[in-house]
């Protein structure tokens, strides 16, 4: 049984909403990573930080290329084409006033929100070459998590 127009529509416009937000999460890694690496004391946490900035740029540059293959199947009537994200900076506090533990565990608070992200993506009903993208994302999301976490925890061991 083939889906109507309308239940393709839908599909669309949830997958649209899907990579919406998994390219959100990854411009608020970018930047939160490209933060936290400017308020950090220690050179090797620098180097880590800032190349995990680099890989969020390029997940959330990855996800905005599926995105605009997915808004060109949405029909030009009826729907509201989906928008690319733009990520908003809140007030947060500013990470260079803070010990490099600090931003650790600051960061480490994102990278929750990043795998809940995913988690949620994956649960979600997704085209078969999109869900191996953000399979394979996830993956490398959930390392970094690992590694900021086991950064966290050596640092609470030795304060």
């Amino acid at each position: 049984m083939s889906a109507t127009p309308t239940e393709r529509s839908e599909s669309v416009d949830a997958t649209a909403s899907t990579l919406n937000r998994l390219i959100g999460t990854n411009i608020d890694g970018e930047n939160g990573f490209r933060s936290a690496a400017g308020g950090v004391s220690d050179a090797n946490l620098k180097r880590l930080f800032e190349g995990y900035s680099q890989q969020r740029a390029e997940f959330a540059e990855e996800l905005q290329e599926e995105l605009k293959r997915y808004a060109a199947e949405l029909p030009e009537s009826g729907h509201a084409a989906p928008t690319l994200h733009r990520s908003v900076i809140d007030g947060q506090a500013s990470v260079t006033e803070q010990d490099d533990g600090a931003v650790i565990s600051e960061r480490e608070q994102g990278e929750d929100v990043a795998v809940k992200t995913y988690e949620t993506a994956l649960s979600s009903p997704l085209p078969s070459e999109l869900r191996s993208i953000v399979e394979r994302q996830f993956l490398r999301i959930k390392e970094a998590h690992d590694q900021v976490r086991s950064l966290e925890r050596a640092h609470d061991r030795h304060t």
